[in-house]
């Protein structure tokens, strides 16, 4: 496995460890479909939503933070992804995509940042 590979599995644990503990249900991760991989799928009972997890990671010193990586290609490919899976899976409520941004300042410490909706308003078909 290489470096940024350990790094993304890293920042998906911690994204995963953190929906959970906010009361949210994770219920797939690395899901792949025609359109592209969602990291996670989890639940947010509060909302009552499904909601596709992007989860992005940095080491500190980098000059992009993880959120500003993502851009508007991996944006259009996140929202074909997504209306893909939630037709697949016949979901009939409502659903968005979520940024979670995880900053690797040193081994064990981390920062983490988590946008709601980021997709709000674009629409991209397959």
């Amino acid at each position: 496995m290489t470096h940024a590979q350990e790094l993304g599995r890293y920042a998906e644990d911690r994204a995963a460890e953190y929906l959970a503990s906010i009361g949210w249900r994770v219920v797939a991760r690395n899901v792949r479909n025609s359109c592209g991989e969602l990291d996670i799928i989890a639940l947010d009972p509060k909302a009552r939503e499904l909601v596709i997890v992007e989860v992005r990671a940095r080491t500190l010193g980098l000059t992009q933070s993880p959120l500003e990586s993502v851009g508007s290609r991996k944006l259009r490919t996140l929202l074909k992804a997504s209306r893909l899976y939630v037709e697949e899976i016949n979901w009939t409520g409502f659903w968005r995509i979520d940024v979670v941004g995880i900053t690797i300042k040193a081994p064990g410490d981390w920062e983490l940042e988590h946008v709601k909706d980021i997709t709000a308003g674009m629409n991209v078909s397959c």
